[in-house]
């Protein structure tokens, strides 16, 4: 926005002097700002924005748990993989050491580890998919299933091993599997076997020639002709007849290698391999007569002999070494096609829902395998006629979903961009959509994009969506809050439209509000931070903020146990490993240390995660986010944590009094209000009672869920909570007398180190409702507490005050008088700190969060009046006012 000067939103006359400066309280400011941003400019009239309200859409987490079979399946691949990459070290080793394709070797075997899981997860939840499809095809729905890949590489490159006629479904897993095998395991290059032509010839290459003894006579004529030649005219002509002269008298006269004499060159043997002369008679035994053909002597005969020999057997274990890591690999490959892994699951899915004739496949394959039509084998098909090209054929499926002829569709990534499937006033096909999400990735952002599939504008009904997941810790975790953010967005695109109704005299207009993708992304700055805390507790370099899952702080050897899991786990993906680099290469040896690149990378601990049998995975994954959530808790307190506009929830919000015109921008005429509300948060001993009633009734609840008791007191008191476990994260949640339900939830383990479980619902009952009336009046610090009526920690009612409408103009006046207020701070005995009589109130500076400007939004219970503003603490309330009274006066 850099350029945009005109819209008046820096420069002369307003809070911010030049862009840098609002950059930089922007930048302070957070996502909320941003956003406060966008609805100033919008109240202003200079910024237009238009979604798609997502009003009835349906959103239902379903889990589709391992069975048996699967879980099975699942860990003897884990099993597979760890050996496989011992496997692959062990068989890179033998070769030499330069290797110029080992980090390559590595990329590729992660990148196939990452999809083969990925492909499991598919698989195991191609049950629960079929099963919802056709209860949603009996209640007179239609389906529209969305998963990214399709296998198509595994299914094509199968056709062409096996041909078009095929027992069964290709098995992806399987085929990425052999392929990887088959195109990457490190064998040694096999040696050529050696000849013994090739071997003479091989050693007289190698061996350098012995220059032929000369002359004495021969080195005196060519001396005497280098002398006289060397004053005449032309020297190139005298060096080429010294030459031609020396080479005659080389060839005239030859010395033998033995006894040294002299004789003509015709008269000596001349040895083919060392290239010496020899006398006849000088070599025992004897040559009678000249041989016509190629002679070697004695000397050189034996040599070659071993050289031979010696290269023979080198040559033999050569190739011992290469039909070794041969049959190794061949007997990978041969586990490989006996181990039982699942078909393709696109394929599978389309089988089970009635074959191509009743599912409309939008996807980018060219082919497909289809159940033969007497039930036995499958025949790879292309999925164009002769009427249809390849480039129509998605638009043609897609024409017969709409229209009413397959009431099932199934998108991908690939092919469904631009692809509109949504219940069209004006198609034929109105049924309300169910759309089952396959296969969820890590990006929210993609997912979101899918889903806009199915809803579009002018439908008759809003889609039903059911994100499907398997209980495995990576991809339950992260669908669990995709989930719960999508709720409580209330939208699946950008942002929701809310209506923000300031007063009976301001406009209304909307806005993108609500949390940030980043909210959830697990790779952000307090992920990295986690992953660093998790990866030094288990290493033993740290000690960990949490109890790891299924250990108490009673038992430590259970935490040394699960240490010693962990850091085996994380060998066995590879995480933990060798930080020196030979020659700039990974040398792949283990050191029991986790490189720096490593420490920080959470996309690389997600992926890795995923290859760990599901018991240790999920351990582990639980470990990281409660690490994180103790890391976002205490930033949180601290003031640091960023988290966009923040919903203000209670059970009753009410306008305490009416709003107050606090300034009046000149130029635009819009006005900023302030609003203080009563917030009640508490929750009654009825209301808890009918929450555990309800989640007992309806079939949820676990042998934990129930009232607990704190195992310590809080200056002379216990606290009471109502603890359940949550069906989409399994953690449990935590509803208090005082301040409702609690955002952070608990695992089994921390809530039984820190509370009992009541067995005495006599006793529970007393205590929460004597939590919930003290709360009313005071904080959870007693009547004594040093901040009085300013301390809003576990008080249940509280007031809160807003500044919304128009905020830009004032927010450097805001923002200075949050930067300097003060807390008085009572209940301090003057005698104590030796002032004198005359002091009767300390002031204390205020928390960091309280000094910070945040965003929030708050809608009343009773006409459902939304504001969204800056929030201003009690303390700085005063300061605020003063200041912009102060700067209307100046305005006027």
């Amino acid at each position: 926005m850099g350029y945009m000067v005109r819209l008046g939103l820096w420069g002369a006359g307003t809070s911010f002097s030049d862009f840098s400066k609002f950059l930089g309280a922007l930048d302070k400011g957070g996502v909320g700002a941003l956003e406060l941003v966008a609805m100033d400019m919008k109240a202003r009239g200079m910024y237009v924005c238009r979604t798609l309200s997502y009003k009835g859409a349906e959103f239902e987490i379903v889990e589709a748990p391992l069975e048996a079979g699967m879980e099975a399946m699942y860990n003897k691949s884990a099993e597979f993989w760890a050996e496989l990459r011992i496997e692959m070290l062990s068989a890179n080793a033998f070769l030499p050491n330069e290797k110029p394709n080992s980090s390559q070797l590595w990329r590729l075997y992660w990148s196939s580890h990452q999809r083969f899981f990925r492909h499991l997860c598919m698989s195991a939840k191609v049950p629960v998919t079929v099963r919802l499809a056709k209860k949603a095809l009996l209640a007179n729905k239609c389906v529209v299933i969305g998963l990214q890949s399709t296998g198509e590489a595994r299914t094509e490159e199968a056709v062409t091993k096996y041909g078009v006629e095929l027992d069964d479904f290709v098995s992806g897993p399987r085929e990425l599997l052999l392929k990887f095998v088959e195109e990457n395991y490190p064998l040694p290059e096999q040696p050529e076997p050696l000849s013994e032509d090739d071997s003479v010839k091989e050693l007289h290459r190698k061996r350098h020639s012995a220059s032929p003894g000369v002359s004495v006579r021969g080195r005196v004529r060519k001396m005497a002709k280098w002398k006289q030649d060397s004053d005449d005219e032309s020297y190139l002509e005298s060096e080429a007849e010294s030459a031609d002269d020396s080479n005659d008298s080389d060839d005239e006269f030859q010395i033998c290698q033995i006894c040294s004499g002299e004789d003509e060159r015709k008269k000596l043997l001349h040895c083919s391999e060392c290239d010496k002369l020899f006398h006849p008679d000088c070599v025992v035994p004897p040559v009678t007569d000249l041989p016509s053909e190629a002679w070697i002597c004695y000397s050189c005969k034996e040599k070659t002999e071993e050289y031979i020999q010696a290269r023979r057997v080198y040559i033999a274990e050569l190739q011992k070494r290469y039909e070794a890591a041969l049959e190794r690999k061949l007997k990978i490959l041969e586990i490989i096609r006996s181990l039982n892994l699942p078909n393709n699951p696109l394929d599978d899915i389309v089988d089970q829902l009635g074959g191509p004739d009743k599912v409309a496949e939008i996807t980018g394959r060219r082919g497909m395998l289809v159940r033969a039509s007497n039930g036995k084998g499958v025949t790879y098909q292309a999925r164009n006629t002769k009427d249809i090209t390849m480039e129509m054929v998605n638009m043609h499926e897609k024409q017969l979903f709409m229209e009413g002829k397959k009431f099932v569709a199934i998108i991908s990534e690939a092919g469904s961009a631009g692809v509109s499937l949504q219940a069209d006033r004006r198609a034929a096909n109105q049924r309300r959509r169910v759309h089952l999400t396959l296969e969820l990735p890590w990006s929210a952002d993609r997912a979101i994009q899918q889903f806009g599939r199915t809803h579009r504008s002018n439908q008759t009904s809003a889609p039903e969506y059911r994100l499907l997941f398997t209980n495995l810790g990576g991809e339950r975790r992260f669908a669990s809050i995709v989930a719960k953010r999508l709720e409580t967005l209330g939208a699946l695109t950008q942002g929701d439209r809310r209506k923000n109704i300031i007063s009976k005299y301001s406009v209304v207009y909307y806005c993108r509000a609500g949390p940030s993708l980043s909210a959830y992304n697990y790779d952000s700055n307090f992920g990295k931070k986690s992953l660093m805390v998790m990866y030094r507790g288990i290493m033993e370099q740290e000690k960990l903020p949490v109890v790891p899952p299924g250990c108490s702080t009673d038992e430590p050897e259970t935490i040394k146990e699960f240490l010693t899991k962990a850091r085996a786990a994380l060998i066995a993906v590879g995480i933990v490993r060798d930080s020196v680099l030979a020659n700039g290469k990974d040398t792949g040896k283990l050191s029991g240390r986790i490189i720096d690149s490593d420490m920080h990378d959470v996309g690389r601990f997600l992926n890795r995660l995923l290859g760990l049998p599901p018991d240790i995975q999920n351990r582990l994954f639980e470990l990281f986010t409660s690490i994180l959530d103790v890391l976002v808790h205490n930033a949180r307190i601290e003031g640091t944590f960023d988290s966009g506009i923040v919903d203000m929830k209670a059970n009753s919000v009410e306008l305490l009094t009416t709003p107050k015109t606090v300034h009046v921008d000149q130029m635009s005429g819009a006005s900023t209000m302030l609003f203080t509300f009563t917030l009640d948060r508490g929750i009654t001993w009825e209301s808890a009672s009918s929450m555990l009633e309800g989640k007992r009734r309806d079939g949820l609840g676990s042998a934990s869920d129930g009232f607990y008791e704190s195992k310590r007191e809080w200056l002379g008191r216990r606290h009471f909570i109502l603890a359940f476990e949550s069906t989409a994260s399994g953690l449990f949640k935590t509803v208090r007398p005082a301040v409702g339900e609690s955002i952070r939830e608990m695992s089994l383990s921390e809530l039984k180190t820190k509370y009992r479980k009541l067995s005495s619902l006599e006793k529970a009952r007393n205590g929460w409702e004597d939590e919930y009336e003290v709360s009313s009046k005071q904080c959870m610090h007693g009547p004594k507490c040093k901040l009085g009526e300013y301390c809003t920690v576990g008080r249940r009612i509280q007031e809160v005050n807003v500044v919304g409408g128009l905020i830009l103009p004032i927010w450097g006046t805001i923002e200075k008088a949050l930067s300097k207020q003060v807390i008085p701070l009572q209940n301090f005995s003057n005698a104590l700190f030796g002032f004198g009589a005359n002091l009767t109130v300390l002031f204390v500076q205020a928390r960091q969060s309280h000094k910070r400007i945040r965003v929030i939004r708050i809608e009343t219970t009773t006409d459902n009046q939304r504001i969204v503003g800056l929030s201003i603490p009690n303390a700085a309330v005063e300061t605020v006012l003063q200041d912009l009274a102060w700067v209307q006066e100046i305005d006027d």
